[in-house]
């Protein structure tokens, strides 16, 4: 059947489907907004029908028929499927136009033809599942729910097969269908992990344990200390060498003779050791008191809930007291 034949015949039935239903909408006292709405649709699917563009068609017709049924859209449905290669479909809707168009009806002969050559592109499917009830669909389209009580009837070519069910996990496959197979498919549906299993869903919710940065800062504190032992030594080593070379110096003035770059030379190095002397020692103190207002710190906060403690810091000396 030719898409120039069809759309001659779809360009006709645009004319006399609104004068079918008006005269449908008289006798069964049906509101006339209905009939012009069951129309406007037929009408856009023959305008697209005329544009190739059989998805768009397929639904305007369906819609018509759904709006205000009439066997002449059923012819309509049937074509469209036929150009959309939905076989199973087409075959379908033309047997429904049989069955409810009469013996006289336009198009009986050409619908008769079109299903003989429609069964050689048909075959069926027996679909099964594990569990049973699960939901099936057919290239997308919903079939129902199985068992299935009789065969399903699909197009000839690769035909996607998809069952889903509720807690399990959907399981799709591809299955080739030549004409007149029946192909039997089964789909077993793997349950779905719970993310919490039920006995643990009433279980007391476990105790948070925060972690613990008392490991961190005691090698901060280690560090720390050890900073100031070397800086207190290298302060003290400095001291040392900056007094012999301070005596060294008076000494050369004391002696005679003595060269000018003698003496300049032992003033420049007393004067770095002292320097040198100085700056550990401040370094020193800087270091050793930041260290020791973290140890203080850390110990107040670990036992900030067990007792009480007191510091004292005096002239010579600092005390730290703990009471429980």
């Amino acid at each position: 059947m030719s898409a120039s034949t069809t759309l001659c015949g779809l360009a006709f039935f645009s004319v006399i489907l609104p004068l079918t239903l008006f005269a449908r909408a008289a006798s069964a006292e049906e509101p006339t907004d209905v009939t012009r709405d069951a129309a406007g649709h037929f009408q856009r699917g023959v305008a697209l029908y005329g544009e190739a563009d059989y998805r768009a068609a397929l639904v305007e017709f369906k819609r018509a028929y759904s709006v205000s049924p009439n066997v002449a859209v059923l012819y309509n449905i049937g074509e469209t499927q036929y150009q959309l290669q939905d076989y199973a479909g087409a075959l379908t809707t033309f047997t429904g136009f049989l069955a409810e168009s009469g013996p006289n009806e336009t198009h009986r002969s050409e619908v008769q033809s079109t299903i003989e050559v429609l069964r050689t592109r048909v075959g069926h499917m027996i679909v099964a599942t594990d569990p049973p009830g699960a939901e099936v669909a057919i290239d997308d389209q919903t079939i129902g729910k199985t068992p299935f009580e009789d065969r399903i009837l699909v197009s000839i070519g690769r035909r996607k097969v998809t069952a889903s069910m509720a807690g399990r996990s959907a399981v799709t496959r591809f299955i080739d269908v030549a004409a007149a197979d029946n192909v039997a498919v089964k789909l077993s549906l793997p349950a779905t992990p719970s993310e919490v299993p039920p006995e643990l869903s009433t279980l007391p919710p476990a105790a948070t344990t925060v972690p613990s940065k008392t490991g961190s800062g005691t090698t901060l504190r280690i560090v720390g200390w050890s900073a100031t032992g070397v800086l207190a030594v290298g302060a003290g080593v400095s001291g040392v060498l900056a007094l012999e070379e301070a005596s060294q110096l008076s000494k050369s003035r004391n002696s005679y003779p003595t060269t000018e770059a003698v003496l300049k030379n032992e003033s420049r190095l007393t004067s770095t050791y002292s320097i040198l002397a100085d700056s550990l020692t401040a370094a020193a103190i800087a270091v050793g008191g930041i260290t020791l207002f973290s140890t203080v710190s850390a110990a107040v906060h670990q036992h900030s809930h067990e007792g009480a403690a007191r510091v004292w810091v005096g002239p010579a000396s600092a005390h730290f007291e703990m009471t429980f």
